[in-house]
């Protein structure tokens, strides 16, 4: 991907246009946003539950995850996000973080004051309705997660989280050839669909076995995507994308 499409407007707006239409006053005016440019290493935390941020972060590079710990410290990751996302929205809106923020691989994030987000809206009220329809959109994933931990096998919800990250990277630009980079752990996608990172290595070799996926390192290949689809019950409704305008 060019520099031009690695600017945090151009993401961001990338992201919006795939869920909601921007008019070019609103484009222009999310590009207007001032973004402070933070570089993470992995496993590093961006904001933590009973924080009480005034910024929102926005992700221009790498992978992050929404996350809980139970009591004995074990890791639930409940949302992955990619380029393109604002994890963190909601704190617009609510004013303790009732989850925590991480870096999974390296990671560059964005940071945009909470007043300049609310003084774009106001200025350009149909941007709220962006925004709030992105949240809305992360809850839609939170209530699929929910059913593929719950009531799907290992094999089929692996096949469903990289059907689900196929689609989204593709909305921002981030796939070539039905392939994309996922640069974190077998721990860590064994934290994101609760299954031991032993479980996830015997879950992927089964994938590459039946000429599903093909993955080197941290680079993934869709080899039969409606294949893959099937294997995964993967209907990407929930994902409430629009029709691409740019």
């Amino acid at each position: 991907m060019n520099a031009e499409a690695h600017r945090p407007d151009t993401l961001m707006i990338r992201k919006l246009q795939s869920i909601f239409p921007l008019s070019a006053d609103e484009r222009q005016a999310l590009r207007e946003l001032p973004v402070r440019v933070v570089h993470l290493e992995p496993d590093r935390p961006i904001v933590q539950i009973g924080d009480r941020p005034h910024q929102c972060c926005l992700v221009l590079d790498g992978f992050s995850c929404v996350f809980k710990l139970s009591y004995e410290g074990r890791r639930q990751i409940m949302a992955l996000h990619v380029p393109g996302d604002i994890p963190d929205l909601q704190s617009l809106h609510l004013a303790v973080m009732d989850s925590s923020l991480a870096s999974l691989s390296r990671c560059t994030v964005g940071l945009i004051q909470h007043d300049d987000l609310r003084r774009a809206c106001e200025r350009h009220p149909r941007l709220t309705a962006a925004f709030w329809r992105e949240t809305l959109v992360d809850a839609s994933i939170f209530r699929e997660w929910l059913l593929n931990i719950g009531q799907r096998n290992a094999y089929t919800r692996m096949a469903h989280l990289l059907c689900e990250l196929l689609v989204r990277l593709e909305a921002v630009g981030l796939v070539e050839g039905n392939a994309f980079e996922l640069p974190i752990t077998q721990e860590e996608l064994g934290d994101a669909i609760g299954i031991s990172a032993v479980h996830v290595s015997r879950t992927l070799q089964a994938l590459r076995a039946d000429g599903l996926v093909e993955s080197r390192k941290t680079r993934f290949a869709v080899l039969d995507r409606e294949r893959l689809k099937q294997a995964g019950e993967f209907d990407p409704l929930y994902l409430h994308l629009q029709e691409r305008t740019a």
